[in-house]
């Protein structure tokens, strides 16, 4: 694609994929294991702290890339609904209103969030079949 290809709008742009991603999805999963997985042993203190913030930022990275690969999709498409739901939904659990009393469960939801987000980007960004 050549410059001025590009200033004139006339090239659709390339698909997302991982490798533009600007987030490490391996390490975001295994991350949200460490508090979602069945034996997982409730954080605690500082640590809890630290895989909350951990996620609230994972939260930042992942709504605007999923609400991008969500805005290639037609508005009538029942999957680019359920992710701008969640993308609303995550966002959220960010505000004042959002936030559990409980930060234990409030690490939980945010996970669950990241999680969430984490599937609908790879679910939308993959060719359809």
């Amino acid at each position: 694609m050549t410059g001025t290809d590009a200033a004139k709008g006339s090239v659709e742009p390339a698909a997302s994929t991982p490798e533009m991603w600007p987030v490490d999805v391996v390490e975001m999963r295994k991350t949200t294991a460490r508090v979602l997985a069945q034996d997982a042993a409730a954080p605690a203190g500082e640590k809890l702290q630290m895989l909350t913030s951990l996620f609230e930022g994972n939260i930042q990275l992942l709504v605007p890339e999923v609400q991008k690969v969500a805005g290639r999709l037609p508005e009538t498409d029942i999957p680019r609904a359920c992710a701008l739901a969640c993308c609303g939904e995550a966002r959220a659990r960010l505000t004042p209103r959002g936030i559990s009393s409980d930060p234990v469960k409030q690490a939980v939801r945010l996970a669950r969030s990241v999680n969430a987000l984490l599937d609908h980007l790879q679910n939308l960004s993959r060719p359809s079949a």
